[in-house]
């Protein structure tokens, strides 16, 4: 076990939210009939997913640092 070992279970946790949270971006604009909110909520969720890839690293580097 770890030291990181709580780091990384929050870390995962946090992920699995912007996951969510992502996916639900992607399903509004999907189903958004005015165009410019639709590009609003895309550009929303590359964002999400940009925070949610900086975690996965953050989560590998501790992973290999434990």
């Amino acid at each position: 076990m770890s030291s990181y070992d709580p780091i990384i279970e929050r870390l995962a946790a946090i992920e699995e939210e912007l996951r969510d949270v992502a996916y639900e971006r992607l399903r509004a604009a999907i189903g958004e009939h005015d165009p410019d909110a639709a590009d609003a909520l895309a550009r929303e969720e590359k964002r999400v997913l940009q925070a949610r890839r900086a975690i996965a690293k953050a989560i590998g580097a501790l992973e290999a640092a434990g």
